[in-house]
């Protein structure tokens, strides 16, 4: 084999796809190179697809930044890792350990870090190419289309409750029932939370009770920091609709010392009063993604509690249509990309 199929898009927001051939190539230097599995659809790939984060929007890029594949080769000063190990690529696509992010243990926040599906492929594709540092491990027995999703949306909001900072047994809201949300309750009431869910209408009610939440508000019927504040406050709002106006009004339905953690990259701007975080030292707090490490604890964790991602499941072929329809909000909840079909 020396060519592998790939979806790339190219232009700024054009929606200019192609199915390519591309020649295939050893590693580089620190590299490895995986048989993709499968890829999970991202919201977040709407910036490499628009051009937002791209360095320059007229070269094509192959988007994907939830990728499960098997290595099949690695280049050289790679050590830990080995042919046939299954492994995955979030996000971040492996630290470069030498910047003073890194030599100060802050690995996310790397100066010299690739973003996966943006400034380098990813994996709508046959097969991927990562740095050895940005590898997590699939455990054995995780289907890859199940695995996918976890290693972006689950790690998002697991890091994101994490951050929150909430103690046993506290009332933890998550905003948004959908990609991220409907794993956030399950990952909520997994940690022992006082779930609330907060969504519009009342169709996502029973489901959402399904998946751990305790309390639903309905935001097309009342508001919902008042709502929250009558159930005591919470300890923290988990918002995960990319939408800085909806999440504004929030601020007031969290207890004293409450966070509000957004883990919905959006383009709308926030407005909140100072006084509203002054007067109960309220909080206001990103939350992205987490280290490969961290990955694998996220991966664990899923394990051990049974969670599990809602997946739409379509071929590589069909990668345009697939991320139309995650961005309709049509999709219950993930579509996931098979690369072998």
């Amino acid at each position: 084999m020396s060519t592998y199929r790939a979806v790339q898009v190219s232009g700024a927001g054009t929606g200019d796809w192609a199915l390519v051939e591309r020649e295939l190539t050893d590693p580089l230097p620190g590299q490895v190179r995986l048989r993709v599995e499968a890829c999970g659809i991202c919201h977040t790939d709407a910036l490499a697809v628009g051009g937002v984060m791209r360095p320059d929007p007229s070269v094509p890029i192959v988007p994907g930044h939830e990728v499960v594949g098997v290595i099949d080769a690695v280049g050289a000063g790679v050590t830990r890792w080995h042919v046939g190990d299954r492994v995955g690529v979030g996000f971040l696509n492996g630290h470069c350990g030498e910047c003073d992010f890194c030599r100060r243990g802050d690995f996310v926040n790397c100066a010299d870090q690739p973003v996966t599906g943006t400034s380098v492929d990813g994996g709508y594709a046959e097969v991927a190419y990562a740095r050895a540092s940005g590898l997590v491990r699939i455990p054995d027995g995780m289907a890859p289309a199940d695995a996918a999703p976890l290693l972006c949306a689950g790690l998002t909001v697991y890091q994101g409750l994490r951050q929150a900072g909430a103690g046993p047994g506290a009332l933890v809201a998550v905003f948004g029932i959908g990609g991220l949300g409907h794993l956030g309750l399950q990952y909520a009431d997994k940690l022992g939370y006082r779930t609330v869910a907060i969504a519009r209408g009342t169709d996502r009610a029973e489901l959402a009770a399904r998946l751990g939440a305790r309390h639903y508000i309905d935001a097309t019927a009342e508001d919902p920091a008042e709502a929250l504040r009558g159930l005591g406050g919470a300890a923290a709002i988990i918002a995960t609709v990319p939408d800085g106006r909806a999440m504004s009004p929030l601020v007031t339905g969290l207890a004293p010392h409450g966070r509000l953690v957004v883990l919905g990259a959006g383009m709308e701007a926030m407005s909140v009063l100072p006084g509203d975080l002054l007067f109960g030292q309220r909080s206001i707090v990103g939350s992205l993604v987490g280290t490969p490490i961290e990955n694998e604890d996220n991966l664990a964790f899923v394990r051990e509690h049974g969670i599990a991602s809602m997946n739409e499941v379509m071929p590589l072929s069909e990668a345009p249509k697939a991320f139309e329809r995650m961005m309709s909000g049509k999709a219950r909840f993930r579509v996931v990309l098979d690369a072998r079909a």
